[in-house]
């Protein structure tokens, strides 16, 4: 199992940090996870959604991460598809993968927020099937060919889109799952999955069951689980800490989703299935259940390595740790990211092979 990292760019009021000390924090302990043997550092791209995330341009960030890491790869975690020009979204995966010297990592999906959609002319409905074409068109572009396209949405006619990856044949492409459905349909399309942390992990698991069982190619599949993660010495400060972190976390995270939990958004529909999670959240959520609910993993190293043997055994990848998510000083943050990767991430290395690919 690969240990990444994963950023919302959060301004937690109790914290008191600017935007700016909050961008240089996220540089500065990326910048350490690089050097501490971290598989990726993931930024997400969300708008509108003060104080949760204010990272809505995270290509800019992995371009300036890309100049100051030398290892670590750089993944941008998702870029809302049916948001963009697919045109855009090629060039920036191109020029970005230029930058970091082939150590790009793309993650695509649909994007769940009705006022990004609103805002930027997209209609929800058409979700699926935006998705679907730019991904067809993003394909394309990787072939270094002028890229024609006759579609529902985007007409392209012999359209030189430039530059061009570096990897070959392009970018380990990943996709967002949160409905069930979403699981089957990345496996169909050769694409990593990148869950939670939006829902319980015994509803991912049956999901991930599901991707497995679509999976048909020759390449390993790829899976990703976002969790919450503070590991400290002291076992009692890092369930201390992480009770304010992460209650507010998620429950800034559950406010940010409970529009479309409330509404029947066309072709969101499967995602009332969380709904019974959603009754759960509004009894008021805290660490305990976070930690009950497989989306946290809180304590010192041994309870660190013991919680997270349900992740591997399940077949998940790539673990996305959101280390303190962004409500802990970042002093904390640093302390916890050596320990963990000096006494937690030796544990899986010879169970499944940590390093690199």
């Amino acid at each position: 199992m690969h240990f990444d990292l994963f950023y919302e760019i959060s301004l937690p009021p109790q914290l008191g940090r600017s935007e700016a000390q909050a961008y240089a924090d996220t540089l500065a302990e990326i910048g350490l996870a690089d050097s501490l043997g971290y598989g990726c550092a993931w930024l997400v791209e969300h708008h509108f959604m003060r104080g949760y995330s204010h990272s809505s341009k995270p290509e800019l960030m992995l371009a300036a991460l890309s100049q100051r890491t030398q290892a670590i790869r750089l993944g941008h975690a998702v870029i809302p598809l049916p948001l963009h020009h697919p045109v855009h979204v090629a060039e920036r995966i191109a020029t970005l993968d230029l930058l970091t010297r082939g150590r790009l990592e793309v993650g695509i999906g649909r994007g769940f927020s009705p006022r990004e959609y609103a805002v930027f002319g997209a209609g929800m409905g058409h979700s699926r099937e935006l998705v679907d074409e730019s991904l067809a068109i993003l394909r394309a572009s990787f072939r270094r060919k002028p890229v024609t396209h006759h579609g529902k949405h985007y007409r392209l006619d012999a359209l030189d889109i430039v530059p061009h990856v570096v990897q070959q044949p392009h970018p380990p492409l990943w996709s967002a799952a949160v409905s069930p459905e979403s699981f089957p349909w990345a496996a169909e399309r050769e694409l990593g999955v990148l869950a939670g942390p939006f829902k319980p992990w015994l509803m991912v698991k049956h999901d991930i069951g599901k991707y497995l069982a679509a999976w048909r190619s020759t390449s390993a599949p790829r899976i990703g689980m976002t969790v919450g993660v503070l590991c400290l010495k002291d076992r009692k400060r890092a369930h201390a800490l992480g009770q304010q972190a992460f209650t507010w976390f998620y429950s800034e995270l559950f406010k940010s989703t409970l529009p479309v939990l409330e509404k029947l958004y066309p072709s969101y529909e499967q995602i009332h299935e969380l709904g019974r999670f959603r009754q759960m959240m509004q009894l008021g959520i805290d660490l305990g259940l976070a930690d009950m609910a497989g989306l946290t993993v809180v304590g010192d190293p041994d309870e660190c390595v013991a919680k997270l043997r349900k992740y591997a055994d399940a077949g998940v990848t790539n673990l996305l740790c959101a280390f303190g998510a962004g409500a802990v000083e970042s002093s904390v943050v640093r302390e916890s990211l050596a320990l963990f990767a000096h006494e937690v991430m030796p544990a899986f290395k010879q169970d499944s092979g940590f390093g690199i690919q």
